[in-house]
């Protein structure tokens, strides 16, 4: 087993070392995203928890990096990083195109690392792709798409220069999250929670409870007052849920059981 070093890296990102905790969180961005988003739940968790957030190339220090537009890809990455953090058991989160990833890299890493779950946050089920090409529109079409989202600082959309800056993470993200398909029967057999907004007009809730047909083991579905960035309103709320979930999970692992499907 190999003990993850007790310093960042450009792929992870641990604001709140908490080396004596009994599990990790891994947080994976949505599009467009950033590891930094993920501080205040870094904070919120910590010490119970360590959070561990994911920075993906093209943003931020890594703007000089090429960006990847691929959802597999992109996990593959995600999933070597991780194998250097398995020391402890983890539990994955990730909002919107970060649920996708988060499915994906639970795939890569099964009977290699100690999952507890996966926390798929504003994201319609892996097989359930709505067809969008978001990422084929124009610069101003996109930043409109963002603002409808509320999940992009409204001053930074109205920066040019910024949007220039900004744009390529953005196009390449919602292509990796757009051209993603996965087959209706691919399941992983790690608990899954599924969480969205009552009035997100990305995800349905009939969308994110279909998230139980990808997973052999136990699913449970929170609806939340909001849109599609509905855990911005909501912080304390979404932190109280994923603690309690890890903890419930935790406790099924020191069992040995998995509740059933």
């Amino acid at each position: 087993m190999t003990i993850a070093p007790g310093k960042t890296s450009l792929w992870i990102r641990r604001f709140s070392p908490a080396p004596e905790a009994a599990s990790r969180v891994v947080c994976l961005p949505h599009a467009g995203g950033s590891a930094p988003y993920y501080f205040p739940m870094s904070k919120a968790l910590a010490p119970e928890f360590e959070v561990l957030a994911v920075q993906y190339p093209g943003r931020q220090d890594r703007r000089a990096e090429p960006c990847i537009d691929s959802i597999t890809e992109l996990a593959d990455h995600v999933a070597r990083e991780l194998r250097e953090w398995i020391d402890r058991p983890m539990t994955l989160f990730g909002h919107s195109m970060g649920a996708t990833l988060a499915f994906e890299v639970a795939r890569r890493l099964e009977g290699e690392a100690p999952l507890l779950g996966v926390i798929a946050s504003g994201r319609c089920a892996p097989s359930r792709g709505r067809g969008e090409r978001v990422h084929l529109l124009d610069d101003r079409l996109i930043v409109e798409e963002l603002r409808a989202l509320s999940g992009t600082d409204a001053r930074l959309l109205g920066d040019e220069e910024v949007i220039r800056m900004i744009m390529p993470a953005i196009r390449s993200d919602y292509r990796a999250a757009e051209t993603y398909r996965c087959a209706p029967g691919v399941t992983i057999p790690y608990p899954v929670l599924a969480m969205v907004g009552d009035s997100d007009d990305r995800t349905s809730v009939e969308e994110a409870a279909a998230w139980a047909e990808h997973t052999t083991s136990s699913f449970e579905l929170r609806v939340f007052p909001g849109g599609h960035f509905y855990l911005n309103d909501h912080a304390a709320a979404v932190v109280d849920t994923v603690a309690e979930q890890i903890r419930r999970w935790s406790a099924d692992r020191s069992d040995g059981r998995r509740r059933p499907s």
